[in-house]
């Protein structure tokens, strides 16, 4: 049982890291948990600034349902960082809901955000509790800025562009492999999903830059889930990528590679050999981000019949953004309940301009740039 108000689940790795970080600003007390004990401790107190005067405790759990219902239970909130979402976040999100507490967690897989909202919102939603699976830098600070557009009526249309400097991490790599294995991306077409055709890397203007960048689906992202339910919203469409040309020349490389690889394989023979590959392409821990080369740039178009708005957010440290954001939905929870109940982005359950100010008040992004045409 939990004797802290928040459980950082998965807090050894880069990701739950930044989020202890910030939790320690926001001076919320939680627990670092994961599978292993020694790990969790020694991430505590090597990686992560001004430990030593952040309330917490470390304590190792078993990845089941049982074990984490005890451990989530006394919790208000739980912020998960392990993934492969859509093989491991089942578990969490059952033992959040039957600890009543909070979930949110930092995914991109489409298919996870799918299952969220169709199998657990309402049961969320029937115990006032949120369910905010994809709260990160990749898709909520997108998110902000497609929210900014949408303050002016009539836009019914999100072109969504993300890109960010330097690498992923070792989880993220093993992410993106394993979900581009088990699911397809998708789009949002007149309030339908609709699966992207496959196309290759896509050039795309980027604000601010004579060189085009190249691009990719990313695994549909989050934002055509979110924004199913929006009214105002009928098509929504976003395309991700790295600056680095030539890291995004080999991505479909290699995701076709473990795919031909791997398509006749068991389950478990696959996510293994999965992982494996991931472990090729990325196999350490990334150095704390460096905002001169972490970079990230949103950009939105929102379309109408009649009218248009553009929006671009500049940013850096980009899983820093990341680490706030969970951090503060914490923080927030804490105070307030969330603006909605069931399943949600961050922007619906706290606000976008709330968010942005987040942000912007730990110097992660510049000030949007908002054009509108009427």
């Amino acid at each position: 049982m939990s004797t802290k108000p928040v459980v950082v689940y998965g807090a050894s790795g880069y990701t739950g890291r930044l989020v202890c970080e910030y939790l320690r600003h926001y001076r919320v007390p939680f627990v670092a948990a994961g599978r292993s004990e020694e790990k969790l401790k020694d991430s505590m107190e090597s990686s992560v600034p001004g430990i030593e005067t952040a309330d917490y405790e470390v304590t190792a759990v078993e990845h089941d349902v049982a074990a984490l219902t005890e451990l989530f239970t006394g919790a208000a909130v739980v912020l998960n960082t392990v993934g492969p979402f859509s093989e491991l976040g089942p578990a969490a999100v059952e033992a959040a809901l039957a600890a009543g507490a909070h979930y949110t967690d930092t995914t991109g897989e489409q298919d996870w955000l799918i299952t969220c909202d169709e199998k657990y919102g309402a049961q969320f939603a029937e115990a006032g509790l949120l369910l905010s699976p994809g709260i990160a830098q990749m898709y909520t600070t997108g998110e902000i800025a497609a929210q900014l557009c949408l303050e002016e009526p009539g836009l019914d249309t999100l072109d969504i562009a993300v890109f960010w400097g330097g690498s992923p991490t070792i989880a993220s790599t093993r992410t993106i492999l394993v979900n581009a294995a088990t699911s397809k991306a998708h789009f949002l077409d007149q309030n339908e999903y609709v699966e992207f055709p496959e196309q290759g890397l896509v050039p795309l203007v980027v604000p601010g830059q004579h060189e085009l960048a190249l691009s990719l689906p990313w695994g549909g992202t989050s934002h055509p889930v979110w924004f199913k339910r929006d009214p105002r919203v009928a098509n929504c469409k976003a395309q991700g990528g790295v600056f680095n040309a030539a890291l995004m020349h080999g991505v479909p490389q290699i995701v076709a590679g473990a795919l031909e690889a791997t398509k006749d394989m068991a389950a478990d023979e696959r996510n293994a050999a999965l992982t494996e590959t991931a472990r090729q392409v990325m196999n350490q821990m990334p150095p704390r981000e460096n905002p001169r080369v972490n970079k990230s740039l949103d950009s939105v178009h929102a379309s109408g019949p009649l009218g248009r708005a553009h929006c671009v957010i500049h940013g850096n440290s980009n899983y820093q953004q990341t680490g706030l954001l969970q951090a503060y939905a914490a923080y927030s929870l804490l105070q307030t309940p969330p603006k909605r109940v069931g399943f949600a982005s961050g922007c619906q359950a706290f606000g976008h301009r709330e968010l942005l100010g987040v942000l912007r008040g730990f110097g992660l992004v510049s000030e949007p740039q908002l054009t509108v045409q009427r």
